[in-house]
């Protein structure tokens, strides 16, 4: 099983203990690439995924193409404020 945290560059409050205890912490420079990064790391082996509720709006296949994918968890969190 492994685990990967989304959050948008700017976002200096999510995640930050998972980064502070070395997990894998993607930050998107531009939040139309989410689609893009969520295929990247489902190829490489990420099975579980939590994404800021600000990213996951940039995404069309959160929904359309994850949402019954067994082998797939996307969690999407709260904003931090």
């Amino acid at each position: 099983m492994k685990m990967s945290w989304i959050k948008y560059v700017k976002d200096k409050e999510s995640f930050k203990m998972p980064e502070r205890l070395g997990f894998d912490v993607f930050k998107l420079d531009n939040p139309e690439e989410t689609d893009n990064k969520l295929e990247e790391l489902i190829k490489n082996n990420y099975n579980i995924i939590f994404i800021t509720n600000e990213i996951a709006g940039f995404s069309e296949n959160i929904i359309k193409k994850y949402n019954k994918d067994n082998k797939v968890n996307i969690i999407i969190t709260k904003n931090k404020e």
